[in-house]
């Protein structure tokens, strides 16, 4: 499987719905994504789904390697980020990487629900468009 990545250049949002089963080296493909993504267009705020993720394969210690480096979308400190893990050990481990990576990512915020997720930012509708 893998991600999706979607648009919403109305309100500026990013979303990547992530799906299947999430690995070490899915987590390192989404965070370069989110990167690539994040700047092409732009956006003023991240959502990354992780509603579809059918196995949570990713280790501890690569969560908190991430959380350790450079945000992946630019200017932590403005563009607000929500996760959102539906699952007890997604949203645990969310909330790992949330925790260690505060210090660069205050605005980071972890939610069981795309609908809470989209609530957050204040967006009415869901008019996202694909990304290549």
């Amino acid at each position: 499987m893998g991600f999706r990545a979607e648009f919403d250049p109305a309100n500026k949002i990013l979303l990547l719905r992530i799906e299947g089963r999430f690995t070490d080296e899915l987590a390192a493909e989404v965070y370069r994504a989110i990167r690539k993504y994040s700047i092409a267009t732009d956006a003023s705020a991240g959502i990354f789904d992780c509603s579809s993720v059918t196995a949570f394969a990713v280790s501890p210690d690569f969560i908190r390697q991430l959380a350790r480096q450079e945000p992946s979308m630019p200017d932590a400190l403005r563009r607000p980020r929500i996760i959102v893990a539906p699952t007890a050990l997604g949203f645990g481990l969310a909330r790992m990487f949330q925790i260690m990576g505060e210090p660069t990512r205050p605005l980071l915020q972890v939610v069981r629900s795309l609908e809470e997720a989209l609530a957050a930012p204040g967006v009415q509708s869901q008019p996202f468009e694909p990304l290549q």
